[in-house]
């Protein structure tokens, strides 16, 4: 399959394309969409199970792609072992030999996927000058996981070529993932904001940009009346709702881990480890930025959203009134921050909302 390459170039308004040839300053996306690296996989694949032997060329066109070269890079980066010789043989093992047609028809419906429209559910959720620029590789590789890759100097998607993930979901991953490299282009705003900030508070302000999993699994749903997991699987979006459920619970745990850090009780070279914990499969880093996000949108608009999305302070001050009123007019008992957090991030917020 020859390379799939698509380029999207919108407008600041992001709905308008434009020429290939606009300049920088009238960009808010550009995507290469690259399967060049599958490809060369699944033909290799395809002669091994045909029992047919594989040339050398055949493998020298798979290491000089440019998705194999960055996820090599990356491993690396990660100190994990990964050579061409183990990658020799993982595509020749039988169980993914056995998986070849599989991956064929996977490969053949991802390549179909709206990509664009991936990115403007994205780009829906972001400031107005946030701009996606990334390469989406589509992999077969050891690893099943799906990642992004180096935002600062050449932002990447590396995506598992997933049999069991149906385009819809592929499309859902994508936009997914588009919004965390838009979030990261304006991450100087963030930084800004918490420079001003005492190291201790500085630090809790930092891992609250962990909410963006949840900013995003808004965004790629396209809108708070759509259920983050509509195009998953029954059980996937039972384990999601099970997770929401939990909010108020995993709101106060999470509200403790932020005052351990504020009081100094959880010692920084800790932090990342507990609040790795907050990740899981879509924790609280996801369910509960999620539905903050949707209690924001719901009474104060998409564009308050978006402006509380790159300041944490203002997030957590926006979403307690939001649901302050929410608990006063339809009788809810959704949990609230802290004043004394808000407080702690700005002594100037000291009027938000108290907890009940």
């Amino acid at each position: 399959m020859p390379r799939a390459r698509v380029i999207f170039l919108l407008l600041l308004t992001g709905a308008c394309a434009v020429p290939a040839r606009a300049t920088a300053q009238t960009r808010r996306l550009a995507l290469d969409f690259d399967t060049t690296a599958a490809a060369a996989a699944l033909a290799i694949l395809e002669r091994e199970q045909g029992g047919a032997p594989v040339p050398d060329a055949s493998w020298s066109r798979l290491f000089s792609t440019r998705g194999y070269i960055r996820l090599k890079e990356r491993e690396a980066a990660m100190r994990r072992d990964f050579t061409d010789s183990s990658f020799v043989d993982f595509i020749g093992s039988d169980t993914l030999i056995a998986r070849t047609p599989a991956l064929r028809r996977t490969l053949d419906q991802w390549a179909r996927t709206d990509v664009e429209g991936a990115a403007r559910r994205a780009l829906a959720y972001l400031p107005d000058d946030a701009r996606i620029t990334a390469t989406v590789y589509i992999m077969i590789k050891p690893r099943t996981n799906s990642f992004v890759w180096d935002l600062a100097r050449d932002p990447a998607i590396f995506l598992y070529l997933d049999p069991a993930l149906s385009a819809a979901e592929f499309e859902n991953t994508v936009a997914h993932e588009l919004h965390h490299i838009g979030l990261a282009s304006v991450s100087a705003r963030a930084d800004s904001l918490a420079a001003r900030l005492p190291e201790r508070a500085r630090l809790a302000a930092g891992w609250m940009r962990a909410f963006g999993e949840g900013f995003a699994m808004l965004a790629a749903a396209g809108g708070t009346e759509v259920h983050p997991h509509i195009a998953s699987p029954d059980s996937t979006r039972a384990r999601w709702d099970s997770t929401v459920g939990h909010f108020n619970r995993d709101l106060d745990t999470l509200a403790a881990f932020f005052g351990k850090i504020l009081s100094g009780e959880l010692h920084p070279d800790s932090v990342r480890a507990v609040a790795s914990t907050f990740y899981g499969i879509q924790g609280p880093w996801y369910t509960v930025g999620w539905k903050m996000a949707v209690t924001i949108e719901e009474r104060f608009g998409r564009a308050e959203l978006v402006r509380c999305i790159t300041d944490p302070r203002r997030l957590l001050m926006r979403y307690n009134a939001a649901a302050a009123e929410r608990n006063r007019t339809r009788g809810e008992a959704l949990a609230l921050w802290p004043r004394e957090l808000i407080a702690a991030l700005d002594p100037g917020l000291a009027d938000a909302p108290r907890r009940p």
